[in-house]
């Protein structure tokens, strides 16, 4: 099988404010410096330029969203087109007054942007309320084309669902990637902590195996204090990793400390692995005409 290796890199942070500015400013030289150790790709961790909002229920969060093309788009296409780089970022879009989007973006390294991606699955759970700011997205699931590649770019609660990995696979995505701001309840004890995130990185490890491509998740990392005082906050577990088209692990991030994760790809061993274990091949969609139902009742 011919190699088509690619280096790429994962920028994981912690954040300790809303300055849109400062905390842009600190990705974009992560960036900066992922692309000197030769990276071709950076993935940054969701809603990268501000805190974790979506805590609590709070109007006056709406502040930091803002249009795409817009600020962020302008500064990452820059610096894209500086480092010769591909972007894909996460912003809080405004796209009208009264409707905004947790919405992916990718810069190609020509500055321009290629394209975006709206959150599909949208959760509603204690300390993640993202109904209250997110319309769920309506661009489906479309990949994004590339001078490195086909992306399929999803984010976050997304990663939970076969269905969004294959739905991308099946449009001929050759990676997937998902910006991720996911962590613990400091008040659950240790092993619950444990196996949620083991769930969280064997649920996308199956992804990569189950489609045949490498999977990229970036996540942040450090404490971020519910600002209501009702809940125990979230304890970020950073873990961001890379993997290949069988799920096994290329590199991953520690827990608790920020990492610019950088790695090699191997585009190419896709075509091997699907050549023996050709799931599109054996997939009964005469069959699965349940699937668009809510529950089999």
């Amino acid at each position: 099988m011919k190699q088509r290796i690619l280096k790429v890199a994962l920028v994981q942070r912690s954040v300790a404010d809303n300055d849109l500015q400062a905390n842009l400013a600190a990705n974009l030289d992560a960036v900066k410096r992922a692309a000197a150790q030769g990276a071709e790709l950076v993935l940054l961790q969701e809603l990268h330029n501000s805190l974790y909002f979506c805590q609590t229920e709070d109007t006056a969060q709406f502040d930091l969203a803002e249009t795409i093309p817009g600020p962020s788009t302008e500064q990452l296409g820059a610096v894209a087109k500086q480092c010769k780089v591909v972007i894909v970022a996460s912003l809080f879009e405004k796209r009208a007054t009264g409707l905004y989007h947790n919405t992916a973006v990718v810069l190609e390294r020509d500055g321009r942007l290629a394209g975006k991606y709206r959150k599909m699955h949208i959760p509603d759970d204690p300390g993640f309320y993202e109904k209250f700011y997110f319309t769920p997205g309506d661009l489906g699931f479309t990949p994004i084309d590339t001078s490195v590649g086909r992306l399929g770019v999803l984010v976050c609660w997304d990663q939970w669902y076969p269905e969004a990995a294959r739905l991308m696979a099946l449009a001929g995505a050759e990676m997937l990637f998902y910006p991720t701001a996911i962590g613990w309840d400091p008040r659950d004890d240790q092993a619950e902590q444990q196996r949620q995130r083991e769930a969280w990185i064997t649920v996308q490890r199956a992804h990569a195996v189950a489609n045949g491509i490498p999977v990229l998740s970036c996540n942040r990392t450090g404490y971020e204090a519910d600002p209501s005082g009702q809940g125990g906050g979230i304890q970020f577990w950073g873990s961001s990793f890379v993997t290949g088209p069988q799920g096994e692990i290329l590199a991953e991030a520690p827990i608790a400390e920020a990492a610019v994760l950088i790695t090699e790809v191997n585009l190419g061993r896709s075509e091997a692995v699907r050549r023996i274990w050709p799931y599109l091949r054996d997939r009964r969609i005469d069959d699965y005409a349940d699937l668009s139902l809510r529950y089999r009742d």
